[in-house]
């Protein structure tokens, strides 16, 4: 099975980031990988193996889009496990949902995958949008939220669970199909390739660390660098920032002597009673 996973840098969300000129100010920020699509690699790396540590089948592809200093946080993914990446050069500022799906739309073409995994959302931009328009263009079945994926036995369908309202939601969907992956992902038995871990197989409650090992291997396994121009595509947003402004300050709080005061400054000043 090949599984095509997707891997954005962001800025570190405890981070404090300046506002200049109505843009945020990047040029101090420290770069990681998305949480979320740290979750769609170990997923994607759980779908590949037959346990624990056991043997693996298939190959695992991320992409990312972006600058060429990307690769150091690619690098990092490839230390986790996975086979190889693409880095799609292109500029931030020039993308958002649409025009991102737009790329791995061709990408997905190029490399031909049985599945997409992406994580549901970024961290910093946190639109959701990417995954289900992917599936759109590409005509696919999506599944989205993802708390559980069972691939089945003859790798032509998955089921999926993910978290609702009413309580838990199954889906079954044909392959190839785009799926998004929530927290609960990286639960001890959330994820299973029929054809290669039994039903007792379990993993770490938590997505894996690059070992000693994996750092040094990542060192050798390929980074290809594709311009948008060879992909056939030109990215056109359609969403523009106009800025950013920080939220207003706070007020001082007051202090009151007594509960009916309190009383009345909710019901009078604060009209919320």
């Amino acid at each position: 099975m090949k599984i095509l996973v997707t891997c954005k840098r962001v800025p570190n969300p405890e981070q404090k980031l300046k506002i200049s000129g109505g843009k945020i100010d990047l040029s101090a920020a420290s770069w990681q990988v998305n949480t979320f699509d740290e979750y769609a690699v170990e997923a994607a790396l759980r779908l590949s193996e037959k346990g624990k540590g056991g043997e693996r089948s298939g190959e695992i592809v991320v992409v990312s889009i972006g600058p060429k200093e990307v690769s150091q946080q690619m690098r990092g993914v490839l230390a986790m496990g996975a086979d190889r990446g693409l880095l799609i050069i292109a500029d931030d500022a020039a993308l958002d949902a649409d025009a991102v799906a737009r790329v791995l739309a061709k990408v997905v073409e190029r490399e031909k995958p049985d599945m997409v995994i992406l994580g549901k959302q970024t961290v910093d931009g946190d639109s959701n949008q990417v995954g289900q328009i992917l599936a759109g263009l590409l005509g696919w079945p999506q599944a989205t939220f993802l708390a559980s994926v069972l691939v089945a036995a003859d790798g032509k369908s998955v089921t999926t669970t993910r978290e609702v309202d009413a309580g838990v939601e199954e889906k079954r969907v044909r392959l190839p199909a785009v799926l998004t992956v929530d927290l609960r992902i990286i639960g001890k038995k959330a994820v299973r390739n029929e054809a290669l871990a039994g039903p007792d197989a379990e993993w770490d409650e938590t997505q894996r660390y690059a070992s000693l090992k994996g750092i040094m291997a990542a060192k050798k396994k390929e980074i290809k660098e594709v311009s948008t121009a060879e992909l056939g595509v030109t990215p056109a947003p359609l969403m523009r920032v106009g800025g950013y402004e920080a939220p207003p300050a706070r007020k001082a709080g007051v202090r009151v002597g007594s509960v009916e005061e309190l009383a009345a400054k909710l019901h009078n000043e604060a009209k919320v009673i």
